[in-house]
């Protein structure tokens, strides 16, 4: 960084309220106006340790289709027979990866606060002309892993052939705490 790129770091950051941090303790401003590569390790900001409720921080591994820690045999099951009752459905065809991306983070945001159970996310088989699965297809598991959606769902499984198959997903919901 140069010395007027970081004079100007060190007035943006003088304007910014911290985070409420979980240790309490904060890393002391350098005043040095210089940065070479012997300091840049100094100058690294530490990662923030969130004080969040245990309710919204992720306690499970990965969800995979169909398997998720928690969920019982029976549940799992009328997942895959399609027996799930659908609350409310998201289709995400013609969507770019970012405008998908956001419309389910809202989307499943919404339907936790709603206290919804169950609802059905439509990606779309999306086979490419190689034979390849579609890109929104392979991403959305990928995203609903992420916090802070991994925090707000049980698990999800591909959708019955009625509902789509492996172009929808059923996402089940957890409760409000």
């Amino acid at each position: 960084m140069r010395a007027d790129e970081v004079v100007l770091w060190e007035e943006v950051t003088k304007s910014i309220t911290p985070l409420i941090l979980k240790n309490k303790t904060a890393t002391p401003r350098s005043s040095e106006t210089t940065c070479d590569k012997s300091d840049r390790k100094q100058h690294q900001p530490k990662p923030l340790i969130l004080n969040t409720p245990a309710h919204v921080r992720p306690a499970n591994p990965p969800f995979q289709h169909g398997k998720a820690p928690g969920l019982d045999r029976k549940t799992q099951t009328r997942m895959r027979r399609g027996q799930v009752q659908i609350d409310r459905r998201l289709d995400l065809h013609g969507m770019t990866q970012t405008g998908a991306h956001r419309a389910l983070l809202n989307f499943i945001e919404a339907a936790y606060h709603e206290g919804r159970r169950s609802v059905l996310v439509i990606t779309g088989k999306g086979l490419t002309r190689d034979g390849e699965i579609g890109i929104l297809r392979r991403a959305v598991p990928n995203w609903l892993n992420e916090a802070p959606m991994n925090a707000w769902i049980k698990g999800f499984d591909h959708a019955a052939r009625q509902h789509g198959g492996e172009g929808a997903l059923y996402v089940l919901i957890r409760r409000k705490r």
